[in-house]
């Protein structure tokens, strides 16, 4: 399939936006021109006048719950609203059933999105056999070609011993863990959001801070000693930042990511709504504003939405006894555009780097708009306002914390190689007539 991409305002390396047109060719960047004539022998030319493009979206934390939770979210249903939301690549988390802890178990995940993948999915491995946070390790030697890091999402390591062998063994399969951070021994049992003042007034009991930067202090000291490439999930308190600040400053190999939601909220937003809870939970005041000085500052290097669906009922329990977890991936950049852009926080180049390049950098992934990669193109109208319906989602994941926000910019176009992911450009005509 041949396309062109006429007329849009594309991102150069430096971060300059100008008119320019795209050649795609069976899924390959071709050529960049400041005007192809259409005359040429394309399949189809789409007329991008007037719309942002730039690399397509990547995270590395997603939820697609397939194998084993097809209830949630399926492969087919999660890719759609990745594509919708601007993302060609995503990195999708272990905790699946069986989770993919052996070649077979992730043989299983990989012919799922093979089938049914409309952009690219790459999985994580678990770091530990059946995703336990304890025992036995997989075998990353034979497992790390095929996937693009160890996690245990939604369980944090236990013993120290067993993280330092896992980083051994994953610096020497040439890989990255990517840690969920969490010492479920300082938690209280129905532990359900930051420990914080809105725990105490309404009786709920409370997730200390410590429990995550008492993990990511360990871990820095056993990067320290083993020299492994270690990523941190879903960052949420103000300590955290400052460990990982200095773990930085020192040249310890590490990074880490934090969510829109962590951003753009705190526990003074809290309502007693599923739609509400996640983990880890929003935490105070200080921790935002320290997560967004951390974002600006480059101590936290990208943002992930940590996408992850629910049904209606598991969400449908309030904040003590709904499920953990808010979908994310459809409203990820229309809320850090409007919310830190336009409001002037950061610049389009800046965010676009922390959503696209700094993902891309981290987990070596391929892909994006100049001669020669893998096309992974988005177009966005940063000029289209609208509110956030959960309603209208791709995703069969309803419960976010941002329903009734207005944002202003909206996707019209994602390619991921040589498919077109998705397509509003019709409607965009329409709405413009």
């Amino acid at each position: 399939m041949r396309l062109l991409l006429k007329g849009g305002l594309v991102c150069d390396d430096h971060g300059t936006f100008s008119p320019m047109d795209i050649e795609v060719t069976d899924g390959i960047v071709t050529g960049r021109s400041a005007s192809f004539s259409e005359n040429g022998e394309y399949d189809r030319v789409l007329d991008l006048t007037g719309l942002h493009v730039f690399p397509g979206l990547a995270d590395v934390h997603v939820h697609l719950r397939e194998p084993g939770f097809s209830y949630k979210e399926t492969i087919a249903t999660g890719t759609r609203a990745c594509a919708r939301g601007g993302y060609t690549t995503v990195c999708a988390m272990p905790n699946l059933n069986p989770a993919p802890d052996t070649s077979d178990h992730l043989k299983m995940q990989e012919d799922l999105i093979r089938d049914n993948a409309c952009i690219r999915v790459l999985p994580y491995a678990s770091i530990t056999m059946e995703q336990k946070g304890e025992g036995d390790l997989t075998d990353m030697a034979a497992l790390a070609g095929r996937v693009c890091g160890f996690s245990d999402d939604g369980r944090g390591v236990k013993e120290e011993a067993t993280m330092r062998m896992a980083m051994e063994q994953c610096k020497a399969a040439g890989s990255i863990i990517a840690a969920h951070c969490e010492d479920m021994s300082l938690i209280p049992p129905g532990g359900a959001i930051h420990d914080g003042a809105f725990a105490r007034t309404h009786g709920i009991p409370g997730i200390p801070s410590e429990s995550e930067w008492g993990p990511i202090a360990r871990d820095i000291a056993l990067v320290r000693e083993t020299g492994c490439p270690y990523h941190v999930c879903h960052v949420s308190t103000k300590e955290s930042v400052a460990l990982i600040r200095k773990a930085k400053a020192e040249g310890l190999d590490i990074t880490c990511e934090t969510g829109p939601h962590y951003l753009l909220m705190c526990q003074d937003d809290l309502q007693d709504e599923g739609r509400f809870k996640m983990n880890p939970p929003l935490r105070d005041k200080e921790d935002q504003q320290a997560l967004i000085e951390g974002l600006l500052d480059g101590t936290i290097d990208m943002i992930a939405t940590d996408h992850a669906p629910h049904s209606a009922e598991e969400k449908s329990r309030g904040l003590a006894k709904s499920a953990m977890g808010v979908v994310g991936i459809e409203t990820a950049f229309p809320l850090m555009y409007t919310y830190f852009v336009k409001t002037g926080r950061m610049t389009l180049p800046q965010l676009i780097d922390r959503m696209s390049n700094a993902p891309r950098r981290r987990f070596r992934l391929d892909g994006g708009m100049n001669i020669g990669d893998r096309a992974e193109i988005t177009a966005f109208d940063l000029d289209a306002p609208g509110v956030i319906d959960p309603e209208d989602f791709l995703s069969m994941g309803r419960a976010t914390p941002f329903a009734g926000w207005e944002v202003s910019a909206r996707c019209c176009l994602t390619i991921s190689g040589d498919r077109i992911a998705y397509d509003a450009l019709t409607q965009r005509k329409e709405e413009h007539c």
